[in-house]
């Protein structure tokens, strides 16, 4: 995923990525037969991993919500923020074509995983339009803020806001 946020995903080449992983070309094309099944594969690992931590935080019930839904939020968006880490959100947000039903199949688990957390607490009525609002607040904080701390600090605030109303 560095490579590809490096230089884009039309510019990267298989070499580059080969080095990067410091295998041979062949051998990445041995386990990979395209870019574009090597970038999707990539994608897929890294949004499957987010998921999975967000699952994992969320369950931890003996911890408060609000500290629960800011490393959740942290997982899934705050970890993408900053130079580097910004090229690789850039570089999946521009390749849907490329990515198949992942790119809405995540976020919407993300959504329900949320909504689900929040609903224990609130109820199932306000928890939907509750989570909506977190993740409206969280993507507009991502591109507010320059580095991970800052949005970190922005969401407490928000999700503070939202979850003690």
């Amino acid at each position: 995923m560095v490579t590809f946020a490096r230089f884009g995903y039309r510019k990267t080449s298989m070499d580059e990525v080969a080095r990067a992983a410091h295998i041979s070309r062949p051998g990445l094309y041995f386990l990979f037969s395209s870019k574009e099944t090597l970038f999707r594969a990539a994608v897929t690992q890294a949004l499957e991993r987010d998921i999975t931590a967000v699952e994992h935080v969320l369950a931890d019930i003996g911890r408060p919500l609000p500290e629960r839904l800011v490393e959740s939020f942290d997982h899934w968006a705050g970890r993408y923020i900053g130079p580097l880490a910004r090229d690789v959100a850039v570089v999946i947000e521009d390749n849907p074509d490329l990515l198949g039903e992942i790119v809405q199949t995540t976020p919407r688990r993300f959504e329900e995983l949320i909504t689900d957390a929040i609903a224990v607490e609130s109820g199932r009525e306000t928890a939907s339009p509750l989570a909506q609002t977190m993740i409206s607040a969280s993507i507009g904080l991502k591109h507010q803020t320059a580095s991970r701390e800052l949005y970190l600090e922005r969401l407490e605030v928000a999700i503070d806001l939202l979850v003690q109303r």
